[in-house]
């Protein structure tokens, strides 16, 4: 190939070149296909291990970035075409040249249209909680098709490429998720790493969900940090990290109480974490001064064993009616406390209460200082009540030895 041709491929690979080091946790692969008369000689590269990969000619070897794209370049000259296709999350780059002309084209990841079919019966599914899950006739947040590989990792699609019966429900719930976080998201630092702690994150659907879509779809860099007390669960999730390719993930075996961050946490994340360990999560984010806490609670023990109240004597003998109240006082004072720390709250309806109680929704984003006036009047509702909150304990306890 000649000269001035190769000066241009060597200024695309450039390009690419700060394009990885921006943001390397985003690539994928290079396949490299070298054309000399009606002859072919193809090279693949993976990341591994900090480094690329790359095998050619039944040769592998292991380089930075700019050594690979250096060893590309000078491979070029030897050959009439060269066809360099650059693979990162969600986007396909590739450079074409010959002795004639250099290009490059973007364009976004097309899945086989084969792979992307809905549940051919269009049945409900049927469990021991209701029949009222369906795929709805809404535009989705993680759509079939383009996210596909996600889909059948995380177990909602099966390998054929259909949403599976008995996971519509989780996948109306993990979109509709996606779809409350999305103007929040939005209000974050756009010049930033969006760092997004997910406490008590069991298998981390919602982390690699929300990965996906901040990645992929919204192009935002991000890095996610799972925590959760459980090791089986943790291996599980780096696994999948893996297997997805998705290098900005960690996952750590800890009690939340003893996790020390090194970067500055802009979201905590909780879901349907059991009883006390919802408030352990908002204690976490309130302490960090996180940009944004987001639970969605589980159970609710503590309050239902400690409150009363004379006047609703008459009511609260009807246990179902002291659950009830037990759980909207629960919810009332975390969010009472995030108020108090500076945060704007709003408490909403996750999901339908026909797919599950446990359907509320935290959402409190940090704007202003502490507000003494609304901690005083959660002091008095801890006396007028005879409770003593977890979350209170929690904030009030030291957390860094």
């Amino acid at each position: 190939m000649n000269k001035q041709n190769i000066s241009k491929i060597k200024l695309f690979l450039m390009g690419l070149q700060n394009r990885f080091e921006e943001n390397s946790s985003l690539f994928d692969s290079i396949n490299v296909t070298y054309k000399s008369g009606l002859k072919e000689f193809n090279g693949t590269g993976k990341f591994d291990n900090n480094s690329i990969k790359f095998n050619f000619n039944g040769k592998t070897q292991s380089f930075n970035i700019s050594s690979l794209f250096d060893f590309i370049t000078l491979e070029s000259k030897k050959y009439d075409e060269v066809f360099i296709l650059y693979r990162e999350r969600g986007t396909d780059i590739l450079i074409s040249a010959d002795n004639n002309n250099v290009k490059m084209t973007n364009t976004e990841v097309k899945v086989n249209p084969g792979s992307t079919k809905i549940n051919d019966k269009k049945e409900p599914l049927i469990n021991n909680m209701s029949q009222t899950s369906t795929l709805l006739n809404r535009n989705y947040y993680i759509k079939v098709g383009k996210a596909d590989v996600l889909l059948k990792e995380i177990g909602i699609m099966s390998k054929d490429g259909k949403i599976k019966n008995d996971k519509i429900r989780k996948y109306n719930q993990i979109d509709h998720y996606v779809e409350l976080l999305d103007g929040v998201l939005e209000t974050l630092p756009r010049n930033q790493v969006i760092n997004i702690l997910d406490c008590g994150c069991g298998k981390s659907y919602l982390s690699f969900v929300l990965n996906y879509y901040l990645t992929e779809v919204k192009r935002r860099k991000c890095h996610f940090i799972g925590l959760d007390i459980s090791e089986s669960v943790i291996e599980s999730s780096k696994l999948m990290a893996k297997n997805l390719g998705y290098r900005n993930m960690e996952f750590h075996a800890i009690d939340i109480k003893r996790y020390k961050p090194d970067k500055n946490i802009n979201v905590v994340i909780s879901l349907h974490a059991c009883n006390t360990a919802t408030d352990m999560a908002i204690a976490l984010g309130i302490k960090l001064e996180s940009d944004c806490i987001i639970a969605v609670p589980c159970c609710h023990k503590e309050m239902l064993s400690q409150y009363s109240y004379e006047p609703f004597n008459g009511i609260l003998k009807h246990g179902i009616l002291k659950a009830r109240m037990a759980d909207i006082l629960t919810e009332g004072m975390r969010s009472m406390m995030l108020e108090a720390k500076g945060y704007n709250v709003s408490v909403i309806e996750y999901i339908s209460p026909l797919e599950t109680p446990k359907n509320l929704m935290i959402k409190a984003i940090k704007t202003s200082d502490e507000n003494e006036d609304i901690f005083y009047e959660y002091m008095n509702l801890m006396g007028s009540l005879n409770v003593y909150p977890a979350l209170y304990d929690f904030l009030n306890e030291d957390w860094s030895s």
